[in-house]
């Protein structure tokens, strides 16, 4: 009897383990206490989305066998400077306990989190089995950590340094891999400023035969770049820096052929930005490899619509696309003529703070994209004005949208045609996308236009608001409805704490609320606080702030209580 059922137990782990969606095992581990035993066990990956919502002694106990973690620390909103300095998510006291209970982790996937060189040297002679490291908008750590992953991580595939606050003190970093050492697959150091040590870099690449991501940084040269081209043809994603010098004749050619030979390229980024008038041939450069791309990111690139168009041209399977603002709407055009199969597109802006706007991109090429690509269902979108027209248009083009992020950079900014508010466009965009999981509003918006997200937003887990709302009815519609909500970030709205506390049900179910310069008092947070225990109200007090004033609040669910790291001027409630 106990054989057969350890039979069961096995076949049961072994069905379990083929599982690879978090929301199917979470709900598998409710069946039952077998179940649940079952799913523990033969967890692999874990996601925690705050750091702050489990303690990492919990989270061994529950899934003892973990190889791979992905950990996010700060709120988002720390990316607007919004989170001060020195406010906690150190990764240094979960290595520890991971160095004991798992000595056998493989990946460790870190956004929002401070890392320190300490860190990163621990880490390195902690798991000797360690072969993924990838840190997003990090803090805290130089090139001498990397120097020691790099060094003593004999087995590593993946390192993925990006958006990262790092001390770059030289590129010297790169000659500590072992001479012996030639497993790498994804190497990214993009956003780090100083020189490489370019033959440290070669002989790097040339050795590791299975390379497939390569995104280097601004000081490699055009010349070193096509050297790395020529020794990595296997490469599927390549990142490039900033070129500033021109090109010779036969050097054009010799790139011209490298790009050519890179058959498996799917996804290319950097900044190909020159002097003017090397730009165009620059471009050119990429045609040959245009063909098979479906990842074109010039996010960093002020590439104009000329340029865009020319090389869209080449790019028949394009899914997804960032650009900036300088493509205007001539280029957004271009897209919705060359790009059927786009699903995703990312407009950032040059100059997000510039008054004296003299590019951009407007309600015209929005429209443009959404006739030509019926299959978007990501918008990002950045511009200075709107109607609530054009966003009714484009969602009845492209109906399927699961991210809505619409930022009108001037606050408060009504229909600059009509004179209305923006209400009506995002009822649109509620009412028509029906699979809609993320939404940013923006705009002069009237509580109105979030009695449509309550209504209507069945299926949204994140929603952004900003300079938006007429009094605490906007925010109580919102949690009222939205049944599936996880995320709510807000900032510079009249809630104040009738809306804070008509989410008193609804807070338990979601991950975290964010919200600053509102009109949320002390006495409302404690309240909050007091009526569910299991929350974790924070609220940070900056110097001068009043003493009944609640400036940011941070509130998430916790299995583990109070944090025990809170920095001075976080009070928690």
């Amino acid at each position: 009897m106990e054989e057969c059922k350890r039979e069961k137990d096995e076949v049961l782990k072994q069905v379990l383990g083929t599982v690879k969606s978090r929301k199917d095992r979470n709900s598998a581990s409710l069946v039952c206490k077998q179940w649940y035993n079952a799913e523990r066990l033969s967890r692999r990956n874990v996601f925690i989305g705050n750091c702050y919502s489990v303690t990492p002694e919990i989270l061994t106990r529950r899934f003892p066998n973990i190889r791979s973690i992905t950990l996010k620390g700060k709120p988002r909103f720390s990316d607007f400077n919004l989170v001060p300095e020195n406010w906690g998510a150190d990764i240094h006291s979960w290595l520890v306990v991971f160095a004991e209970k798992y000595p056998f982790l493989e990946e460790l996937r870190l956004k929002r989190m401070v890392v320190t060189d300490e860190s990163l040297e621990f880490l390195a002679f902690s798991f000797h089995n360690f072969k993924a490291l990838s840190l997003l908008s990090c803090e805290g750590f130089s090139t001498d950590g990397l120097a020691a992953v790099a060094a003593n991580c004999k087995n590593l595939t993946e390192l993925d340094i990006q958006e990262n606050d790092i001390d770059d003190k030289s590129g010297d970093w790169l000659s500590c891999f072992p001479e012996s050492f030639t497993s790498l697959e994804v190497l990214n150091f993009a956003n780090l400023n100083n020189d490489v040590n370019i033959d440290a870099l070669e002989k790097l690449v040339g050795r590791c035969k299975s390379l497939k991501t390569l995104k280097v940084n601004k000081s490699v040269t055009l010349e070193q770049f096509q050297r790395l081209l020529v020794l990595a043809p296997q490469l599927c994603e390549l990142g490039s820096g900033s070129f500033s010098q021109d090109l010779t004749c036969q050097q054009y050619l010799e790139l011209e052929s490298a790009f050519k030979n890179c058959k498996s390229l799917h996804t290319l980024s950097g900044l190909w930005v020159a002097s003017a008038s090397a730009q165009y041939i620059q471009l050119q450069v990429l045609y040959s490899a245009c063909t098979n791309l479906t990842f074109l990111n010039f996010s960093y690139a002020l590439v104009d619509s000329e340029d865009l168009t020319d090389l869209l041209v080449h790019c028949p399977n394009l899914r997804r696309l960032w650009v900036v603002d300088t493509v205007e709407d001539k280029g957004l055009e271009a897209v919705g003529s060359y790009c059927p199969l786009l699903e995703e597109l990312r407009v950032f802006p040059a100059d997000p703070f510039d008054e004296g706007v003299v590019h951009g991109v407007t309600e015209s090429g929005f429209i443009a994209v959404s006739e030509g690509c019926r299959k978007l269902h990501y918008i990002l979108y950045f511009c200075h004005q709107m109607t609530n027209d054009a966003v009714a248009t484009v969602v009845q083009n492209c109906p399927d949208f699961t991210h809505f992020r619409l930022c009108i950079m001037t606050p408060n900014q009504p229909d600059y045609l009509t004179n209305e508010p923006m209400d009506e466009a995002f009822g649109a965009v509620v009412k028509t996308c029906t699979k809609l999981q993320r939404l940013s509003v923006s705009g002069y918006l009237t509580d109105l236009a979030f009695e449509y997200i309550g209504k209507y937003a069945k299926n949204l887990e994140t929603l952004s608001v900003a300079f938006a709302g007429s009094s605490d009815l906007g925010m109580q519609c919102v949690l009222a409805g939205c049944p599936k909500l996880k995320k709510l970030e807000i900032r510079d709205c009249p809630f104040g704490d009738a809306a804070l506390l008509s989410g008193l049900e609804k807070y338990e179910s979601m991950r975290s609320l964010w919200m600053s310069d509102c009109q949320v008092t002390m006495n409302g947070c404690r309240l909050l606080a007091k009526e569910k225990p299991r929350l974790n109200v924070e609220v940070i007090k900056e110097e001068g702030s009043g003493d009944s004033q609640a400036e940011k609040v941070y509130v998430y669910r916790s299995v583990a209580g109070p944090r025990r790291d809170a920095p001075l001027f976080v009070l928690t409630l």
